[in-house]
């Protein structure tokens, strides 16, 4: 038998939302960009990879759920730059967390493009500003 497995729209909406509650536990959620080979999962801890940047959400970090036809999309309030980043290199995977230190939210691709977070360049130079100016996050429907 074939897997044919869907939530309704709804439900990908509160998912969404669920989500950025999750995010939002600490005092506010960070997003980490390291160099390197992305873990297999946001369980698996970081090993060799360097961290680039570190930028900060808004104390609420999304705003409600919007119907992604298909789906639940949430999209970031205002993300803090990193004036100042930590490492040169080429910026490959993010890490979400509730707050500096905290609980482990979930990992994604960075690029210039087709990627889960995509920026202007990849190649980050120690000092130099990271910015974010918009991030969604779509919970599938089907």
């Amino acid at each position: 038998m074939a897997n044919n497995f869907k939530i309704s729209n709804a439900v990908a909406q509160a998912l969404a939302n669920a989500f950025a509650t999750a995010l939002d536990a600490g005092t506010a959620g960070i997003i980490r960009i390291y160099d390197g080979a992305q873990p297999t999962d946001p369980d698996t801890a970081i090993g060799a990879q360097v961290l680039l940047a570190e930028l900060t959400f808004s104390a609420t970090s999304f705003g409600a759920a919007a119907d992604a036809n298909p789906g639940g999309r949430i999209t970031a309030n205002a993300v803090t730059s990193d004036a100042s980043a930590d490492a040169t290199g080429t910026a490959a995977w993010f890490r979400m967390l509730t707050q500096a230190g905290g609980s482990v939210i979930c990992d994604g691709s960075v690029g210039a493009s087709g990627a889960d977070l995509n920026m202007n360049t990849v190649s980050f130079t120690a000092g130099s500003t990271v910015s974010i100016t918009s991030f969604t996050v779509t919970m599938p429907e089907s």
